[in-house]
């Protein structure tokens, strides 16, 4: 009897583990355990998560720069950039003539996509900056951006609301917000931190933003986009 509760012990403790460091990457134990965690796997991230080069283009490069198509070399911000996925599929379309900022909390994280950027093309290197810095507050000044991005993190923040308010008093009015919203089986078990499709769309309206349009994108997101309200304060 002893042992079947001591290996029933054992697999609860190897479930609990796994909620904790894997399925939910250690969100539920603080700031600084997310910053330990992606620091200590960025030099293989790019390999979990299998990112495919074409189908970012079309569904994260496109988008931004459909949405900044009215300005001239526009200025678009990366939040929680990681390994520059974002500023990556940007830098490759030959139509995209802006500059591109990824942020990002993790530094180790911030050096694989400073050696992935440098290796991508000989004009990439005049074309972005990356900054390690927490996504709320933002150390920049309001209405600077002509597109801001955030994908695949905000439930990894101490809080989406914070960081969406930011977010969105760097965007300039009427300019294009592009995130996402976890969805799918393991949506739920971020216990306290899952939104469904009306909540979400409902903090984004609090938030300052306007014309909100979700669609499915990935087993686990919907891709959102959304502008910010040239009349909120």
């Amino acid at each position: 009897m002893i042992w079947l509760l001591i290996l029933a012990g054992a697999a609860f403790l190897s479930i609990l583990l796994y909620w904790i460091f894997i399925t939910t990457e250690g969100v539920f134990l603080g700031r600084r355990m997310v910053i330990w965690l992606y620091d200590s796997t960025a030099h293989k991230y790019d390999s979990i998560k299998e990112f495919s080069a074409s189908d970012d283009s079309f569904f994260i490069a496109r988008p931004l720069i459909r949405a900044t198509q009215h300005v001239n070399s526009p200025l678009i911000l990366d939040v929680a950039t990681g390994t520059g996925r974002v500023p990556r599929a940007l830098l490759r379309k030959p139509d995209f003539d802006g500059f591109v900022v990824g942020l990002d909390a993790s530094g180790r994280m911030l050096d694989q996509a400073r050696i992935k950027l440098g290796n991508s093309d000989e004009r990439s290197v005049e074309c972005y900056s990356l900054v390690q810095q927490f996504a709320a507050p933002l150390p920049f000044p309001d209405n600077t951006f002509d597109s801001v991005s955030c994908l695949e993190a905000l439930e990894f923040f101490p809080s989406d609301a914070e960081a969406l308010v930011e977010m969105v008093r760097v965007l300039k009015p009427g300019c294009t917000l592009v995130t996402s919203r976890r969805r799918g089986r393991q949506a739920r078990l971020y216990l306290g931190r899952y939104r469904s499709r009306t909540d979400f769309e409902a903090l984004l309206r609090k938030s300052g933003l306007a014309d909100v349009q979700i669609s499915l994108w990935e087993l686990d997101y919907d891709m959102v986009t959304a502008s910010k309200n040239p009349g909120f304060v």
